[in-house]
């Protein structure tokens, strides 16, 4: 039984992972239409925000306040990322609405760039961020059942965010225009609703949601310029599995490419593992092409 729950939680675990990196190209694939090849940079920025967070810490503040430094780099990310990603989209998203594969080949030329400009300033290799000391260890509830405090603290930020992004979607005047832009474009623009100023918000808002999530991939292991591009295929599933523009389907996704992925690393190889959540994925779409739950909408076929 404790082996059972371990592997239970190591797929949450990665679920949260998957679904902090996931949430803001949700918003910005269901809102925008647009698909971001640049949004593993944007994990990428929040890591790097981490790693100065921590020398910035290091060189300039007591040592007995070191520890703090982790919670002010999760704004810190939000904030940079929030920031980069409203002036790409004011300086070339906005001007290639309508163009698929415009917009695809050149978010991905924008990664290209990021990515070179992070190895000319922090160098090839990779870096590594310590955790602070209230993360190191883990709740050591059995012989098979170990938790670590840094699988635990990710799993309860991801819950945060996911909170934070429904009181805002359900409980805001902002995320009722959010969703009436979503629901119906033409609409919401003739009462009114400035759509670009929305979908500016909304892709500096999926890019700051990266940056957190990169913030806390940096608690797991090294970072690098290409970090972001070891995650950004699994989060294009989980998105397109949930449902494109769904909050709850977003989770529904991540759960399940979390769990389902653990469970099959687990009783086969890592690389089967992947082949065969790839497998019950396109056999899924298959069966339900527009994900586990469909977005409503007053647009007509």
């Amino acid at each position: 039984m404790g082996l059972l729950l371990l592997q239970l939680f190591n797929g949450i675990s990665l679920s949260s992972i998957l679904l902090l990196i996931a949430l803001g190209l949700s918003i910005t694939f269901g809102l925008m239409n647009v698909i971001n090849m640049a949004h593993g940079e944007f994990i990428m920025i929040g890591a790097y925000m981490a790693y100065l967070s921590q020398q910035f810490f290091q060189k300039m503040i007591p040592t007995e306040y070191f520890g703090y430094y982790f919670i002010v780099s999760i704004p810190l990310a939000f904030a940079m990322a929030y920031a980069i990603g409203w002036i790409l989209e004011v300086l070339l998203i906005r001007h290639l609405y309508g163009r698929p594969l415009d917009s695809l080949l050149a978010t991905w030329g924008v990664s290209l760039v990021l990515q070179q400009l992070a190895r000319t300033i922090f160098g090839a290799q990779n870096v590594a961020v310590n955790a602070p000391a209230w993360l190191t260890g883990g709740w050591d509830i059995s012989t098979d059942l170990y938790l670590p405090y840094k699988r635990l603290f990710i799993i309860s930020l991801a819950a945060s965010c996911i909170l934070i992004i429904y009181l805002y979607l359900y409980r805001s005047a902002g995320g009722r225009r959010t969703r009436a832009v979503m629901q119906n474009r033409n609409m919401a623009s003739c009462l009114g609703i400035s759509t670009r100023k929305l979908d500016a918000q909304a892709f500096a808002f999926g890019s700051g949601m990266a940056g957190i999530a990169g913030c806390a991939l940096s608690l797991l292991g090294p970072i690098g310029p290409s970090i972001g591009t070891y995650y950004i295929v699994d989060a294009f599933m989980v998105v397109v599995l949930g449902g494109v523009g769904n909050i709850i389907g977003t989770v529904a996704g991540a759960l399940g490419i979390g769990v389902f992925n653990t469970a099959f690393e687990y009783t086969t190889t890592a690389t089967l593992g992947k082949v065969l959540v790839f497998t019950l994925i396109i056999a899924f779409l298959q069966w339900k092409p527009s994900g586990l739950v469909n977005v409503k909408s007053r647009t007509l076929d």
